[in-house]
């Protein structure tokens, strides 16, 4: 790389560095063959036997409401100090993330890489929510155990704070369910429903309540169905699928036919 090279060999000219306040420069031990950090404001004169591999750099920002990510950030001690082995290299965890939120000007080691840069954090409205998958085992702030492959949902309204352990897999919105009008819902494998009742992989449900509806994550709307409008002349012909029990409280079985008239109700929506 001509230009990276035409850099280093500039700092290999020079000898004096002036690093303003919140910047820093990357030097390199060709005798050890270490890179260290050197941080502002200070005058850096470099040795024969360093080269500074980097020039001054302004140090990373992140303002209240922004995160960002850092690729192979350093090991830090229960104190927070940066752990270094016994060459005074920076130990990295590789192939790692960390989120950093806001917190006060600070530079990147050797080795550490902005692979985010500084971004607003996700604000999720009122009725909406994201929708969430784990990518690795964790244990959540309610001490719940998060294992790889489960979703969940971020309801709204809040300020979603990301983390290293969870992608973003989409975006979900509330469905509003009008007057004479109700949502099929079929789950998607086992899970509990907003009324707290258990449904498995497979099974059907109708929503009926009038307002807005936010599926669960593993609640897929199947249609929107509109009620029957009963007359004196018009009637439901009812067949049962599978044994219920109806809003009325009596026990339908399975192939049992009945009819919905006018007198028991002004609009039907089917179970």
């Amino acid at each position: 790389m001509p230009s990276q090279d035409k850099r280093i060999s500039g700092s290999m000219e020079t000898s004096v560095f002036r690093i303003p306040p919140y910047h820093y420069l990357h030097v390199l031990d060709q005798t050890t063959n270490v890179t260290r950090l050197e941080v502002g404001p200070q005058i850096f004169v470099r040795k024969d036997n360093e080269v500074v591999i980097m020039s001054p750099e302004r140090m990373v920002t992140v303002p209240p409401r922004h995160y960002c990510i850092i690729q192979n950030p350093v090991v830090r001690d229960e104190n927070q100090q940066v752990v270094k082995d016994n060459l005074e290299q920076v130990i990295l965890e590789h192939a790692e993330e960390e989120i950093r939120l806001q917190q006060d000007p600070f530079p990147l080691y050797p080795g550490e890489e902005l692979k985010l840069k500084v971004t607003l954090l996700k604000v999720v409205p009122a009725l909406s929510a994201l929708k969430l998958r784990v990518t690795r085992d964790y244990v959540d702030d309610e001490h719940q155990q998060r294992v790889a492959g489960d979703e969940m949902l971020f309801e709204g309204p809040g300020t979603y704070v990301p983390r290293k352990e969870v992608e973003v897999i989409g975006e979900q919105k509330a469905i509003v369910v009008k007057p004479n009008e109700a949502l099929k819902l079929k789950a998607t494998r086992e899970t509990v429903d907003r009324n707290g009742k258990n449904r498995v992989a497979g099974e059907e449900w109708m929503v009926k309540r009038n307002g807005a509806y936010l599926p669960g994550v593993y609640e897929e709307v199947v249609e929107r169905c509109r009620a029957y409008v009963l007359t004196e002349k018009a009637a439901v012909h009812i067949r049962a699928k599978q044994t219920f029990t109806n809003h009325a409280g009596k026990k339908i079985k399975s192939g049992e036919e009945y009819l919905i008239t006018s007198e028991q109700m002004e609009t039907f929506i089917p179970d």
